[in-house]
């Protein structure tokens, strides 16, 4: 295929990825929007204003960058695993293994549809957000780059996810299992100074943790790790797991079960 010709067939992928997300809004848009909003009124304004200030700020100051993030990497992961699954379960991903695509054009134009399913997630829940309280966006640079870099890579785990789950049931253990606890405990809610030494070190083992701060980094300016560490992390947990996905499509023989 020529390089037009791979262009096409990438934006083809994601067009498709696009229009299958928001032809379902329903499903794929309106329920965290829901689920965020509870969060800002029972955690930032009913038990918030009991808690007080954290880290220098109110307590849902505090709570909405992890609440964003959230409902990024949930929607990222998910949007990927559904879509890349249902074509194993249909059956008619024979047709794009075989089609004259490379493989890391499959590969990015699912991930592309994560990453934005993702993104305007977490615009809606921040938008949203504005309606509890005020937010000051300390760089704008880090804030972007965290929500891409983050996106990027747990649209890449739900892809591992797809390929290697054999029924529905399959698709939902990771968020169940991993996802959910991993994000509970990864600072989302409290800042690990509150914590004893013991399990403050083993808080900081937990990716989601580097994950919240950054970001919270991006917007409020405070973190409870290195900056700088959280995104060297995350970018090497990125190019593994998208070194590994390529390896899965170049040996493709699980896709075809």
């Amino acid at each position: 295929m020529t390089l037009r010709e791979q262009w096409i067939a990438f934006l083809t992928i994601v067009r498709k990825e696009v229009r299958r997300f928001m032809r379902i809004w329903m499903q794929t848009l309106l329920p965290p929007a829901i689920t965020m909003t509870l969060y800002f009124v029972i955690f930032g304004t009913l038990i918030g204003s009991r808690i007080g200030e954290m880290g220098g700020f109110s307590y849902i100051q505090f709570v909405v960058p992890g609440l964003v993030m959230m409902a990024v990497v949930t929607n990222s992961y998910a949007n990927v695993v559904s879509s890349f699954y249902g074509a194993k379960f249909q059956r008619f991903i024979e047709e794009i293994l075989v089609s004259p695509m490379s493989n890391s054009i499959v590969l990015w134009g699912y991930i592309v549809g994560g990453v934005a399913r993702g993104l305007l997630v977490g615009l809606i829940v921040t938008l949203l957000s504005l309606f509890f309280t005020e937010l000051h966006i300390h760089n704008l640079w880090i804030m972007i780059a965290i929500v891409a870099l983050t996106s990027v890579f747990f649209s890449l785990a739900g892809f591992i996810n797809a390929v290697f789950a054999n029924s529905f049931d399959d698709v939902s253990i990771v968020p169940v299992f991993v996802l959910t606890p991993l994000t509970y405990l990864g600072g989302v809610f409290y800042s690990i100074d509150m914590l004893s030494d013991f399990w403050a070190g083993m808080s900081k083992l937990n990716p989601m943790l580097y994950i919240v701060n950054a970001f919270r980094y991006g917007i409020l300016g405070v973190s409870d790790v290195n900056v700088v560490w959280a995104f060297a992390m995350i970018l090497c947990f990125t190019a593994a797991a998208y070194v590994y996905c390529m390896y899965l499509l170049a040996n493709s023989k699980r896709l075809r079960q």
